[in-house]
């Protein structure tokens, strides 16, 4: 059986012979988007009713591995079932996915939840409060203890058309971009700053004659332009002339790009 791919897609489309633009990995996405979420969706398996999922709003922490951990009570339902069933599954989407909720990106993690070990619960207990600062209030309660998710296997949807299965090795393995706690500044200040800049790029870089370009990600390999043409409105990612690990080395890059640029004549 050949090996998954975590850059697989639904609909790869027609073979072509032109070079692809480096994006990050699926693993890259989602831990990126794991790092930039704080509560996602639990499911778990009802002992009240055997075989049926039982949904629960779950904030989580991230430990080095991206594994998630919750703090939970023994009076909750969704622990009383993974007493009984350690399987779950965790929906995280974006945070501002409610915009476009079936064009955002959201990732299921499924795996086994079980109490986080005595000598590990301090590790997991301070990067939950750095991740989840109100459950100071409710720590210390005494019904209250850490569970962990061992992940086996996760499902990436990045939007329409851009999805796939990503091995739990290579996820432990991946890291979140480094500009995924600056990208929403870095977006919007192209937007409202730079727009005749990213319709400058898009004639260079895309070969495209937009009347408008907006950005609409960016990651440290490159980004995402919505172009608006005579025709029709589409997208198109535009690599990076070079890696960039962080918003100063973002900015030389777009600047470089931007005054290689070949202007409308």
């Amino acid at each position: 059986m050949p090996k998954r791919s975590s850059q697989q897609h639904a609909s790869p489309g027609p073979a072509t012979d032109e070079p692809q633009v480096p994006e990050p990995s699926y693993a890259e996405r989602a831990r990126t988007l794991m790092h930039l979420s704080r509560t996602g969706s639990l499911s778990t398996l009802s002992q009240k009713r055997p075989g049926w999922p039982f949904g629960s709003v779950m904030p989580y922490g991230l430990d080095p591995l991206g594994r998630p951990s919750f703090l939970i009570s023994t009076m909750a339902m969704h622990t009383q079932n993974i007493l009984g069933d350690s399987r779950a599954s965790l929906l995280v989407t974006h945070p501002d996915a409610s915009r476009d909720p079936l064009g955002a990106a959201r990732l299921t993690l499924m795996g086994k939840a079980a109490r986080v070990p005595e000598e590990e619960v301090k590790q997991v207990r301070d990067l939950y409060l750095g991740r989840y600062e109100d459950a100071k209030y409710w720590v210390d309660f005494k019904d209250f203890d850490f569970y962990r998710m061992e992940v086996v296997d996760l499902y990436y949807v990045g939007g329409f058309g851009v999805m796939g299965w990503v091995a739990a090795d290579e996820y432990a393995r991946a890291e979140a971009d480094p500009l995924a706690d600056t990208a929403s500044e870095i977006i919007q200040h192209m937007n409202a700053d730079h727009a005749d800049s990213l319709v400058l790029l898009a004639r260079s870089f895309a070969g495209v004659e937009a009347e408008e370009a907006t950005m609409t990600s960016v990651d440290r390999l490159g980004f995402h332009l919505r172009m608006k043409t005579a025709a029709r409105v589409h997208s198109v990612r535009i690599p990076f002339t070079r890696e960039v690990r962080n918003t100063q080395e973002t900015r030389t890059v777009l600047i470089e790009m931007v005054q290689h640029a070949t202007p409308r004549v």
